[in-house]
């Protein structure tokens, strides 16, 4: 079911804010039995709204690039497995913003 355009307007605002969208990919992350669009699409919605504050070099587009096409191949699967077995050694991951 698509997103509406005012539900996408209000996402990527909201994750515009450093602190917002590492909340947002660590919630992203820690979704039990995730279907296998939804890193992809979060990670899409990320650059979308680097995009929206002029903060998309062509590094990162070319990052995001390569990083979209493992996932259609893969879903996501690696990145959950080792989430998952993180758990299971008593650690959780963590996304904070960058020191500047």
């Amino acid at each position: 079911m698509p997103k509406s355009a005012s539900y996408q307007d209000f996402l990527i605002k909201s994750i515009q804010k450093s602190q917002d969208a590492a909340a947002y990919i660590e919630a992203i992350l820690e979704e039990k039995d995730p279907e296998p669009e939804l890193l992809r699409n979060a990670l899409r919605n990320m650059v979308e709204a680097k995009a929206k504050i002029n903060h998309l070099s062509p590094t990162l587009k070319q990052q995001h690039e390569q990083l979209d096409k493992m996932l259609t191949e893969s879903g996501g699967a690696e990145i959950y497995t080792f989430v998952e077995f993180l758990d299971s050694l008593g650690f959780q991951v963590g996304i904070v913003p960058k020191e500047k």
